[in-house]
């Protein structure tokens, strides 16, 4: 079967039967350098800037009356990790950290921006942010803050953090990489390192996009990505729902079957369905029904019109074509990758899961990727129309989808303290 718009066949992830030896990609440094960061930190501990925190045991948020609010909702900051995997990023990531750059600079107009970068890192990263952003030093595999970092939730007053099992999406089932270490310790040290007390949902595997909450009681996830072998394969559907209520604060969890086409995450909610206020979403969609997203989005509106939300509500969806033309891996992209043993692989021609739905919504704005194709504008428009109240800020996002997810993947926003 070819995939349509892009000469290449389906992808399937490929199952990682054993962990074997990693030689990664090494990285210069200078000893001064890693010296003087070393000391920065110190001095930040013993000035108090790194603040103590506390893990929250035999504890659920529902329990204590927290909720995860919605992304429309104020916040006080948002997360973000500076690239480097070069399985991802290709040709050493230098024009994916222009593209990161662009978002954490505009955010952080109006909330403070956290950028997790390492001791190699740094440099590269403090010549493109604004001195505005954050940086903190934590060591990760790769770039995906929504995914490793910690979801937070709130009672109004207060914040905290939840953190929940990484395994790269998948682990020896059918995960993108064999090594994933450094990714399931960041939420972890986020918390430990900006003071926010945090739940830990340990061993329940979950990744911030695959959840979407409105702040009300209402949660949509994807059955092709929470159900999938590679997560929780000794809970029911029952079970994992169970889960989601007592860690986010639910009282209805939304079941979705399908997310966007070849999306390598087992299809995150992130990608095809989000809430912009309560009971409204907008849905990846196209009108081309020898698409195969086509079927997959038509089965995700038959459930949104039959479904209401945890108020009893009926949900109004906002249709959001996805690009008229397929985004596909080219020759050239693909000459920069350097892939470890054991990571997964991409070929040129290779179909990507590219969304307008991955928008980020800020406190005052919302990026939103663009791909250079004519439906760029109907995505601006409708987003205008939703949010008139923010500022609609397109990105040219190419270089966050060859390696695997777009803005809304890449960023963590963390709730204001008093809502």
């Amino acid at each position: 079967m070819q995939i349509q718009g892009c000469d290449f066949p389906v992808k399937k992830k490929i199952k990682i039967t054993s962990k074997i030896g990693i030689n990664r990609q090494g990285y210069c440094v200078n000893r001064a350098e890693k010296k003087r960061i070393a000391e920065r930190d110190r001095q930040k501990k013993k000035n108090g800037e790194i603040q103590k925190n506390m893990r929250i045991e035999n504890r659920t948020p529902r329990q204590d009356g927290f909720h995860m609010p919605g992304e429309f909702e104020p916040q006080d900051g948002v997360l973000l990790i500076w690239p480097k995997r070069p399985g991802s990023w290709p040709y050493e990531a230098k024009e994916a950290r222009k593209v990161f750059a662009q978002i954490a600079n505009k955010l952080a107009e109006t909330e403070t921006v956290y950028m997790l970068t390492e001791p190699e890192t740094e440099v590269s990263a403090r010549e493109l942010l604004d001195e505005n952003v954050k940086i903190l030093t934590i060591r990760t595999d790769d770039a995906w803050a929504r995914d490793v970092g910690p979801t937070f939730v709130t009672n109004g007053r207060e914040v905290r953090g939840v953190n929940w099992t990484f395994n790269a999406w998948g682990g020896t089932f059918d995960g993108l990489y064999q090594d994933w270490e450094q990714d399931d310790k960041v939420a972890e040290e986020f918390c430990s390192q900006t003071g926010y007390d945090y739940y830990d949902a340990a061993p329940f595997v979950l990744e911030g996009g695959s959840i979407h909450s409105d702040g009300q009681g209402t949660v949509i996830v994807t059955e092709a990505c929470l159900l999938s072998g590679g997560r929780n394969p000794e809970l029911s559907k029952g079970q994992i729902e169970e889960q989601l209520k007592e860690y986010l604060g639910a009282e209805k969890v939304i079941w979705l079957p399908h997310g966007i086409y070849q999306d390598e995450t087992n299809e995150h909610v992130d990608n095809v369905c989000a809430f912009v206020r309560p009971a409204e979403v907008v849905l990846a969609w196209t009108e081309d029904e020898t698409d195969p997203q086509y079927a997959l989005s038509a089965e995700d509106l038959a459930v949104l019109e039959h479904e209401t939300d945890a108020k009893g509500r009926r949900f109004t969806v906002h249709k959001m074509r996805i690009p008229k033309e397929p985004v596909c891996i080219t020759e050239k992209e693909l000459a920069g990758y350097v892939f470890e043993d054991g990571e997964d692989m991409r070929e040129a021609g290779e179909r990507l899961a590219a969304s307008y739905v991955n928008f980020y919504i800020g406190n005052q704005a919302v990026l939103v990727p663009q791909f250079g194709d004519e439906h760029d504008t109907l995505a601006v428009e409708l987003l205008q129309k939703l949010f008139p109240e923010r500022e609609i800020v397109p990105v040219f996002a190419r270089e966050i989808i060859i390696g695997g997810g777009n803005i809304h993947c890449i960023t963590q926003q963390i709730p204001a303290k008093r809502m």
